[in-house]
């Protein structure tokens, strides 16, 4: 999906009057400081102000910006503030699709590491030992699919931290295809138009009505592997 003529109606799965649920493209950023560049947040606050309705949108997750998936948005504070919680309890089941360099030598298995950010970059690193700074990421990691030398990951993400399943997907030496910050094969490379990593499944419980609420895409765009 081009993100260049991207519209709100393009994007948005589910809308109540109190959440929005949207499929993020890969490329397209949730929130940027950059001047005259589009965003997630501001094309729906654009999109509901157009329908008349206020335009609140509470930010609950993010995607980095090369990564395609699902995300949900609070359209008011209530709304926003229990999704947040739920985000901080890890109450919100998020699986990833990744497309990855290598073959694990297990089928499945469990990815512990301490990880700190990288000081004064946009980088997170894997640390050996415990620093004061670092902070325990952990994953699940199901292999779905082998493809020359390369992989299909299902990730099931048990904490949140910054470029977590980038980082420790190239620690455990099965880096993703396209990320030029983690990959050091990609370094430099337009190869994919978008990395090979999809928030691909969402579950949450809805805010106001304790609905368990399910949604699910398959990636789209130059995706390596499906």
């Amino acid at each position: 999906m081009g993100t260049e003529r991207l519209r709100a109606e393009d994007i948005i799965l589910y809308e109540d009057k109190d959440i929005l649920v949207c499929r993020k493209p890969g490329g397209f950023p949730v929130q940027t400081k950059r001047i005259g560049m589009m965003d997630m947040e501001n094309m729906l606050k654009n999109y509901l102000a157009a329908k008349g309705e206020k335009s609140y949108v509470a930010v609950v997750h993010r995607l980095d910006q090369p990564v395609q998936g699902i995300l949900v948005f609070g359209k008011n504070q209530k709304s926003g503030a229990r999704l947040s919680e739920e985000m901080q309890k890890n109450e919100m089941e998020k699986i990833y699709l990744a497309c990855v360099q290598g073959v694990p030598e297990k089928e499945e298995g469990i990815l512990e590491n301490q990880m700190e950010k990288v000081p004064g970059s946009n980088l997170s690193r894997i640390v050996e030992n415990k620093t004061k700074n670092s902070k325990k990421a952990v994953l699940e990691y199901k292999v779905l699919k082998e493809e020359a030398g390369c992989s299909l990951l299902e990730i099931h993400l048990k904490t949140g931290r910054h470029h977590q399943i980038r980082a420790q997907l190239a620690y455990a030496g099965w880096p993703i295809l396209g990320d030029t910050k983690y990959n050091e094969k990609e370094s430099g490379k337009g190869q994919w138009k978008a990395m090979g990593l999809c928030a691909s499944r969402l579950s949450f419980y809805h805010p106001v009505s304790g609905e368990k609420m399910e949604f699910q895409v398959k990636p789209d765009g130059n995706f390596p592997i499906v």
